[in-house]
């Protein structure tokens, strides 16, 4: 790397180049920006329409927002019904969710089956493509390596452009498909690779639904029970879709209104969630967990674990973000209904597998959160557990590795972004562009280089 120009950027950078691209808070309030595309309240500016999901979480009554139990509806179904149903009935849901978020109904059991089928063939890789593309090119990052993937899936498609609405389903359900192959593939060249450790790969079976293949994927003996892929088949499906506003989702719908391939729109929306502020909080909330058991000696006492909070929210311990993490949502405010009903499935697995004390310790921390932000900050906003909080717990009672959480989420969500970028397709007509106003003011006299 030429060094007189890193000598010079790193002039440059201790020069201003922060400075320069520092913009007065004062000036959003000036021009009435909503930043992040918030509202003052916290509320979402609404920046378009969608048939697919609703996430519920306060009524608005004279301009005044009042808290409500939280409610997730997919395609106008209540996730706790769905997710009911299919353990009353004995079966997995995460492939009915699939159908239902992109064709808008629920299956018959010949068109489910029939989705089974095509996702079962649709698993394996392109010829060589592991070899190719992940066995000799391992990144540390599962997500990075997913994004990366799915841009290179292009190259293998005889006709990765075509924006028809049968293209794309045939596209959209061989990268839901061929998604969590990428993943397990990607997390076994990062255990060999930098991980020094034996690398593994497994035969797939085609008859496996989705979270039974991830299980048997990721575990080196591929052994697994019922009630374990279950449990994370119900992962999967509440992390499905959430909705056209949140960050990953309307990534895929902005790439979307552009006319770009299908390829293109799900790497940005998985490089989206690699984002600690959206997906990545899973990883948060488990490393804050971490510092919570190393620092606090008894797991059982509410003045020692709220003590610790306070130093967390003041920003003295832990990452000094002063965030407890997997607490507070955008949207929810009394309770976030994935996270209510990961932790009754929690609860129960905890206890068998010897994790009973933690996941108190998690009670705990829920429980006591809301005191603490209120005698640090004086705040009395309405603060719940969001799904982060738990699902982290989950998956290590599942034996998943901690770089997994976030790929995980990819997997499950892939099927929400697809159903996104068939809708802005067929009904967003019109690209996406906000506008961003500058606030430079006087038109500069150019320099000559020799004169600068």
């Amino acid at each position: 790397m030429n060094s007189k120009f890193m000598n010079d950027a790193t002039e440059i950078l201790s020069g201003g180049l922060e400075e320069r691209n520092h913009i007065d808070p004062l000036y959003y309030e000036k021009y009435n920006v909503k930043r992040g595309l918030r509202n003052a309240d916290g509320s979402g500016v609404l920046a378009g329409l969608t048939n697919i999901c609703s996430v519920r979480g306060y009524m608005m009554n004279d301009a005044e927002k009042f808290p409500i139990d939280g409610q997730l509806l997919y395609r106008g179904y209540d996730i706790n019904d769905i997710i009911s149903n299919a353990e009353k009935e004995n079966r997995f849901c995460f492939e009915e969710v699939v159908w239902l978020l992109i064709f808008g109904t629920l299956p018959t059991k010949s068109q489910l089956a029939g989705l089974q089928n095509i996702l079962g063939e649709f698993r394996e890789l392109p010829e060589y493509f592991a070899e190719d593309m992940i066995l000799k090119a391992p990144s540390r990052d599962i997500m990075n390596k997913l994004a990366r993937s799915i841009l290179v899936l292009y190259s293998y498609d005889d006709n990765p452009d075509d924006t028809s609405m049968q293209n794309i389903l045939r596209q959209v359900l061989q990268i839901i498909a061929r998604m969590p192959t990428i993943m397990g593939y990607s997390y076994q060249a990062k255990r060999r690779h930098y991980d020094k450790k034996s690398m593994y790969f497994h035969q797939i079976d085609p008859s496996h639904s989705t979270a039974q293949m991830i299980l048997s994927t990721i575990r080196e003996d591929q052994q697994f029970t019922e009630e374990e892929a279950k449990l994370l088949d119900i992962c999967l499906t509440l992390h499905a879709e959430h909705g056209g506003g949140n960050n990953s989702t309307f990534t895929a719908r902005v790439l979307s209104s552009s006319g770009t391939d299908t390829y293109s729109v799900i790497a940005a929306a998985v490089g989206a969630l690699k984002g600690p502020r959206h997906g990545g909080a899973n990883i948060k909330v488990t490393n804050m967990f971490n510092h919570i058991k190393e620092n606090v000696k008894d797991w059982t006492n509410d003045d020692e674990i709220a003590a610790y909070l306070e130093r967390i929210v003041k920003r003295e311990v832990g990452d000094n973000s002063g965030l407890i993490y997997g607490m507070g949502h955008a949207v929810y405010t009394n309770s976030d209904p994935r996270a209510v009903i990961l932790k009754k499935y929690a609860k129960k697995l905890c206890e068998e597998k010897g994790f009973g004390a933690e996941f108190d310790l998690h009670e705990r921390v829920e429980r006591l959160s809301p005191e603490v932000f209120y005698n640090v900050k004086g705040s009395d906003k309405t603060l719940c557990a969001n799904v982060d909080f738990y699902s982290g717990l989950v998956y290590k009672t599942l034996g998943i590795p901690s770089e997994l959480y976030t790929p995980l989420f990819a997997v499950a969500r892939c099927a929400g972004w697809s159903a996104h970028r068939i809708e802005e397709t067929i009904t967003g007509n019109r690209i996406i562009r906000p506008a961003y106003k500058s606030t430079f003011t006087n038109t500069l006299k150019y320099t000559s280089i020799d004169n600068r």
